[in-house]
C-alpha cells in the first residue's frame, strides 16, 4: 500500500517524465504539486528507499518500473472516474478533474474493474487522453494538433492539450468537445488564426493558441 501523497508524487513524476528523456528535477515536481523543493527532496528519498524512483542529489529523479506501475494504475483510475462523472453523472468536462483527483486513490481493484466494465471499457477519457487497461497498456491515438492541419478538410476533435478549467469552459461555450467534426475554412497567414465550421454549419474564429491545443484526426477514421 502507498500513501495518497506518495501516489500523487509518482503520478507527477510519471507525467513529467513523459515529456523528456532526462531525469526530472525537483523544481519541476515542486511546481507541479504546488509545494517546496525541500518537501520534494524529503519525499524522493522515501520513494527511493521503496525502489519506486531512482534519485540522485542535484541530478534529478527517474521513476522505476515498480513506481511506473503504481503511477499508471493511478492514471487509469483517474481517467475512468472522469468518464463515469461525465457519462453517468452528467458533470461537465471542466468540473471532473478535481473530483477524480480524490477518487483515484480508491484502493479496491475489484471496484475499478467493475467500473471499467460498467462503462463499456472506454479507451479514452472525456479530454481525449488514453486510459491504460488492466495490464497498464496504453492505446495511443494518431492525433495531430489542429494548428498543423490543412484547410478545406474535415477533422474529428479527439482531445485537448490544455486541461485548464478556463480553456475547457471556453470550448464548452463554443460547442467544441471530443467527437464533434470541424472543417477548416480559412487560415490567416499573419497569425495562423483560423475560421472553422462546426457540424451544424456555424462558423467560429479561433486563435493559433486555441488550434495548437486542439487534437484531431481525419474525419471518418
Amino acid at each position: 500500500m502507498h500513501t495518497q501523497t506518495e501516489e500523487n508524487y509518482l503520478k507527477a513524476i510519471y507525467h513529467l517524465s513523459a515529456k523528456k528523456t532526462d531525469p526530472v528535477n525537483t523544481s519541476s515536481i515542486a511546481f507541479s504539486l504546488a509545494t517546496t523543493s525541500a518537501s520534494v527532496t524529503d519525499m524522493l528519498k522515501k520513494l527511493a528507499e521503496k525502489n519506486l524512483v531512482e534519485y540522485e542529489k542535484y541530478k534529478g529523479v527517474r521513476i522505476t518500473r515498480k513506481g511506473e506501475k503504481v503511477a499508471i494504475n493511478i492514471v487509469r483510475k483517474h481517467r475512468l472516474w472522469e468518464v463515469f462523472l461525465t457519462q453517468t453523472l452528467k458533470f461537465k468536462w471542466d468540473e471532473v478533474h478535481s473530483m477524480a483527483e480524490e477518487l483515484e486513490h480508491v484502493s479496491s481493484d475489484e471496484l475499478i474493474k467493475r467500473l471499467e466494465e460498467y462503462l463499456g471499457f472506454p479507451r479514452f477519457d472525456p479530454h481525449g487522453d488514453p486510459i491504460p487497461d488492466l495490464l497498464g497498456k496504453i492505446t495511443l491515438a494518431s492525433n495531430v494538433c489542429l494548428s498543423d492541419c490543412e484547410g478545406e478538410k474535415r477533422y474529428t476533435l479527439t482531445g485537448v492539450n490544455d486541461h485548464s478549467t478556463s480553456f475547457l469552459q471556453y470550448l464548452e461555450r463554443n460547442g467544441l468537445k471530443p467527437g464533434i467534426s470541424v472543417r477548416i475554412i480559412e487560415i490567416q497567414d499573419y497569425d495562423k488564426s483560423m475560421v472553422i465550421e462546426l457540424k451544424n454549419k456555424s462558423k467560429l474564429s479561433i486563435s493559433n493558441d486555441v488550434s495548437k491545443n486542439l487534437l484531431v484526426k481525419n474525419y471518418g477514421e
